[in-house]
């Protein structure tokens, strides 16, 4: 099962952010982790449109889109066009979850559903076969550098399980809290993509994402 280390670019200096990019990709990440909010779903607000289409040029690494806004269908094809690669979206965010994914389905891209910490698994299974990803949320979306939540480990194993007995390899992405010691956690669950910021983007970014590649490459086969 291939793991993925997604750096996320909301802990990153976007003043030099070309550069940590490419620093990031040097480092061994093969995606990178763009958190869109509107300052509606979650109390914060953060990049959009301008700042992808301007970055999307200058690096071929994966563009993971996280949509972290209300009614996310309004902008599935304005991302898309961007230059998202994979766009996922909130359950709790969309009125309509399958009109959802069926737009960015027509749009071509990976399509991922995710789930706020209070969310159960229940709530996404009407879509789960519909998907390629899922995004656990490891911490309350909207902020960065917050504390790993542990419990939500057991709904990564629920969703590992299904995806075992279906004959799928279903994406299951972790996001909060991820570093070189939560991340072995997050493995052992069934995780096979890892959302990190602080530990990414404090320091040697290069370094820091080797290191966590490597981690994610042990015992993989």
């Amino acid at each position: 099962m291939e793991r993925i280390i997604s750096p996320s670019i909301l802990a990153a200096d976007f003043g030099i952010l070309g550069e940590q990019i490419a620093s990031v990709r040097k480092g061994g990440a093969a995606w990178l982790h763009i958190d869109v909010m509107d300052g509606e779903f979650v109390p914060n607000l953060s990049l959009g449109l301008p700042v992808i289409k301007s970055i999307r040029p200058r690096s071929d690494i994966f563009f993971d889109v996280h949509l972290m806004i209300n009614e996310p269908i309004r902008y599935i094809r304005d991302f898309a066009m961007a230059g998202a690669d994979g766009i996922t979206f909130h359950v709790e965010a969309a009125s309509n979850p399958q009109s959802t994914i069926d737009e960015i389905r027509r749009c071509g891209k990976m399509a991922g559903i995710s789930l706020k910490p209070g969310t159960p698994v229940d709530e996404i299974m009407p879509y789960l076969d519909q998907v390629d990803m899922v995004l656990v949320m490891t911490v309350e979306p909207g902020f960065g550098a917050q504390t790993f939540m542990r419990d939500m480990l057991d709904k990564v194993r629920r969703l590992r399980r299904i995806s075992d007995e279906e004959g799928r390899n279903l994406f299951i992405e972790v996001d909060g809290g991820i570093n070189r010691n939560t991340i072995r956690e997050a493995i052992e669950a069934g995780t096979n993509v890892f959302v990190a910021g602080s530990a990414v983007f404090n320091g040697d970014i290069e370094k820091n994402v080797a290191e966590l590649v490597s981690i994610a490459g042990e015992n993989n086969g």
